[in-house]
Formats: structure tokens, sequence, C-alpha cells
């Protein structure tokens, strides 16, 4: 894949607002995330070179972290829990569903470019388990019956 000039111009940008800071390859994996949307290798190479850091070094630092991605990311990404709350209160009977009617597996992403289904070790909501989260929003104590309402919820959003 080749970058466009913009991408380029805008990942090199990135890359010199941190040049002072004594670890800078964080804020800019993260900046380029938001910017870009994920961290192919492509955009790995032009970091690595900005910032004269070895690409396998950016690499563990992408693949180590959740919240970086090498692929691109759906409009909305559904994060499941399955910490023990979460998968002893059903979490992964919760994320097969998604799962299964979204025809996807965890770490992909749905066709359209709307769904991405992640399963997450554990969002912090152990008290309403099973919980899921889609782009920050918790749902709690879902239910398999809820599952087709919420990823109705969604697609309905993109026909306003």
């Amino acid at each position: 894949m080749r970058l466009r000039k913009e991408a380029v111009d805008m990942i090199k940008e990135i890359c010199s607002r941190y040049k002072d800071e004594p670890s800078p390859l964080m804020l800019v994996l993260s900046d380029v995330q938001k910017e870009y949307g994920y961290i192919p290798l492509e955009v790995q190479e032009i970091i690595s070179q900005e910032l004269d850091v070895p690409v396998s070094d950016i690499y563990g630092v992408v693949t180590f972290y959740s919240f970086f991605s090498l692929t691109p990311k759906g409009r909305y990404v559904i994060g499941v829990c399955i910490g023990t709350a979460c998968y002893v209160k059903g979490g992964q009977n919760v994320l097969d569903k998604f799962g299964e009617l979204l025809k996807i597996k965890p770490g992909q992403t749905t066709e359209d470019g709307l769904f991405t289904l992640d399963g997450l070790r554990c969002i912090g909501a152990c008290g309403i388990a099973p919980a899921i989260s889609i782009n920050g929003k918790v749902y709690p104590k879902v239910k398999l019956s809820d599952i087709p309402k919420i990823i109705d919820e969604y697609r309905n959003k993109e026909m306003e």
C-alpha cells in the first residue's frame, strides 16, 4: 500500500511535535492512531525514520497495547468484556452472539466497515457484568436477547 502525500505529511508533523520529548513513541502512536485510524507497517516505517526508533520496537508497542491497531477499525468498536466476572456471567456467550449476528470473529471488522468486534480482558465494570463497551458507551448486564437491538441501534444511526 502506498500512502498519500497528505498522510505522510500528517505523520511527520505529529512526529515533529514530540521530537524534544524524552520518550515520544507512545505520544506519537496515540496521535497517529487518532488521526489515521490505525497503524499499519507503512506508517510504522515513517515513524521509525522520523524518531530514529527501529520498526521492530514500534511493532512491539503497537501489538502489545490493545488500543493500537494494525488494521482499520469499524465506525463502532464493540468491546465485549470476557474478564473473570463477565465471563462467569456469560460474557463469552455475548461475544459469540455478536460474532454470529455480525458474521465476524473477534478482531475483525464487518465488510461495510461499520462494526469491529473485540474481546476485552476487563473493562472495570465487574459489578454490572456482563458488560460491553461501544465507542466508550458502556452497556450493563447484557442479555443475549439485547444484542440484536443494540446492533440495530447503531445501524439505524447510519440511516439518519
